[in-house]
């Protein structure tokens, strides 16, 4: 992977007296790219590059990279898999005079020849902007499902862009205004929602999305050019199904393992990280190195698994350990990588383990993605048990007895306890189907966000549960669970997971792979009817590929519940970390402050938790999220001080 950023001039916009500014804004993005970096103005467009060198390592792959008519010029972060069939059907007899074995150069030459019209046939994770001299134009796109990031902001310069927003920052005069609207979808979500950025001014272009800009007139275009096609095919059978899938992720996972740098595999001892680590022992051997991560908490560690796996398939295994000290050590660094407020309990353990996993590989393959299109998530199983749930059980019955008896259940430290499983259960099954898969994911409520912000406008701003009613309507003509599914692939995939994906990774210069996003496959998945993705009354979660990996996988390993990678902050709040996040949140009413929070609710919540009356252990990480990004983004310009060099190999 790499770092891509630039400027593009526009009509009427202000005199650029700043030599270094494309130099500078490479800089904040050398760990992106540690093997080589350059910046060129081609006219009006001015293109930054730093390179991590996967694929042809020599230097006629350092970017930006100029075709062979010397028209366009392409920065590019990402991977197209199938770079040589792309050349050989697309250059033909001229495939034979590239000048680099990268598939930089044929995504180059293939946009000099066909434009924004080639995006469909990309098979890979990608990030790029494209400068064409003769018609004056830039394109700027983004992979399907947001593996590689791309901000952009309208300033008097003109067109900024950039793979991370801190690149965006280095424009002369560049405003650090939070975002009210931000903040506000944040306290749902642990996350950053949708084209919404942390900062005024500042975009995401959406995964699926192309921007193109004339230079000449200052016109501009956005549209979608990819979004799921769930057209199911009724002939399609469980064996056919079964068997498909594992042939399309073996050769996803065999074009993933293309590189000239070693790859490793992230091992959770999930089901998906267990099935690419069996299918790179098939077809690589023995060997090669996984990654896993040991809690103290029993209910959240998985290690045990991931050397199960590990020892079946025979791969050199490193075990990293997740403390409460080292996730303290770890917290600016993170979030000054992440450059939003972020709160996925799985950041952290993910930067700890590429960490030591950088020292090894530059390239990881990742599960990510395995629970989105094989429904894998407990969310999918609560909305089969939800419709048993409302015919045997009466409105009054579940109103009036039920909720208060889950209510009444004790708090626990556990992961994911009986007792917030049935209170979020039976309160979100309450809702239609979509804002139900809402309920059963959020932190927050609009209530107690109404009753934490500050914010001007708060009664206007729409609910965040609106989000997935929006994308739950968008794919009406499709079943009930492919209607979630899409939700997921939308926010979950690429607002959450991918976010951690990419910058824990590339803050230790390494490529993450995720085999699971495979093009063939996710197409393969959206035509197989939703009664074989999860067959029965209450569903099989994962089924697919449960069955598709019997005999590849260790049983223990295939039938065992899903548990997911979170750190167990509930605890840590109020033991180990208590006096560090009592320090950020409490002590001369910070949250206050901000001008954005009300301090006696942060004070509130802390004493609930602290109490043990309620369990608000994400919402108050969420909350110490935020104000450590605060403090290095909005406070004081602190984010360069904890910004990690990457790794040169």
């Amino acid at each position: 992977m790499c770092g891509l950023a630039g400027l593009l001039r526009l009509p009427g916009s202000a005199p650029l007296d700043d030599p270094g500014l494309l130099s500078r804004m490479a800089d904040s993005l050398e760990h992106r790219g540690p093997d080589a970096r350059g910046h060129r103005w081609f006219g009006p467009c001015g293109l930054a590059h730093t390179r991590l060198a996967v694929i042809d390592t020599s230097a006629a792959g350092n970017q930006p990279m100029v075709s062979a008519c010397g028209d366009h010029a392409l920065a590019y972060n990402g991977e197209i898999y199938d770079f040589a069939q792309l050349a050989a059907r697309g250059l033909g007899a001229a495939s034979g005079d590239l000048r680099s074995g990268t598939d930089t150069e044929v995504l180059l030459e293939l946009l000099a020849r066909r434009g924004a019209d080639l995006l469909p046939e990309l098979d890979g994770i990608f990030a790029f902007a494209a400068w064409d001299r003769a018609r004056r134009r830039l394109l700027l796109a983004r992979d399907p499902w947001g593996v590689k990031p791309l901000f952009y902001r309208w300033d008097a310069l003109g067109l900024a862009f950039a793979s991370e927003i801190k690149a965006l920052l280095e424009l002369p005069g560049a405003a650090r205004r939070p975002s009210a609207e931000a903040l506000f979808h944040f306290l749902s979500f642990d996350y950053v929602p949708g084209a919404q950025t942390a900062f005024e001014g500042i975009l995401e272009l959406e995964p699926g999305w192309a921007l193109e800009v004339d230079a000449a007139t200052g016109e501009h275009r956005l549209w979608r050019w990819h979004r799921p096609r769930f057209d199911e095919d009724p002939s399609i059978g469980a064996r056919e199904a079964t068997e498909t899938c594992l042939e399309l992720l073996d050769a996803a996972v065999r074009r993933q393992l293309v590189a000239d740098v070693p790859v490793g595999v992230m091992l959770s001892g999930g089901m998906d990280s267990s099935a690419l680590a069996a299918l790179v022992a098939k077809q690589r051997g023995p060997g090669f190195h996984t990654f896993s991560l040991a809690f103290d908490a029993p209910s959240y560690d998985e290690s045990r698994w991931a050397a199960l796996v590990a020892r079946s398939v025979g791969s050199r295994h490193h075990e990293i350990r997740v403390t409460p000290e080292r996730v303290a050590d770890t917290l600016w660094a993170h979030t000054a990588h992440i450059d939003e407020p972020y709160a996925d309990g799985a950041a952290i353990p993910t930067w700890l383990l590429t960490q030591q996993a950088s020292r090894h590989v530059t390239v990881l393959l990742s599960g990510e993605g395995g629970d989105e299109i094989f429904a894998g998530y407990d969310t999918h199983a609560a909305w089969k048990a939800r419709a048993l749930y409302r015919r045997l059980c009466p409105g009054p019955l579940r109103r009036r007895v039920l909720r208060p008896l889950a209510r009444r259940l004790p708090v626990s430290e556990r992961k994911l306890g009986l007792g917030f499983k049935a209170r979020r259960f039976t309160t979100g099954a309450e809702h239609g189907v979509a804002r139900s898969h809402f309920h059963w994911r959020h932190v927050l409520s609009e209530g107690a966000k109404a009753q934490l912000l500050t914010v001007p406008g708060l009664a206007a701003m729409e609910p965040s549960w609106s989000l997935f009613e929006r994308i739950w309507d968008e794919h009406g003509d499709t079943s009930e669970l492919n209607r979630l599914l899409a939700i997921d692939l939308r926010h979950h995939l690429a607002d959450d997971l991918m976010i951690k994906n990419d910058r824990m990774t590339m803050a230790w210069s390494v490529e993450a792979r995720v085999p699971f996003t495979d093009r063939a496959l996710v197409r393969y998945l959206e035509r197989v009817p939703a009664r074989i993705k999860m067959p029965g009354l209450l569903g099989g979660r994962k089924r697919l590929l449960r069955d598709a990996t019997r005999g590849l996988l260790p049983d223990a390993i295939r039938t065992r519940p899903k548990l997911g990678l979170e750190m167990p902050y509930g605890g840590w709040l109020r033991r180990e970390l208590r006096e560090l996040a009592g320090d950020l949140l409490l002590v001369s009413a910070p949250a206050e402050a901000t001008g954005l929070l009300r301090q006696r609710e942060v004070e509130r919540l802390w004493r609930e938790h602290q109490a043990g009356r309620a369990d608000h252990g994400r919402a108050l990480w969420g909350l110490l999220s935020f104000m450590v990004w605060h403090g290095l983004y909005i406070d004081a310009a602190r984010w360069r001080e904890h910004r990690n060099p990457g790794r040169t190999r």
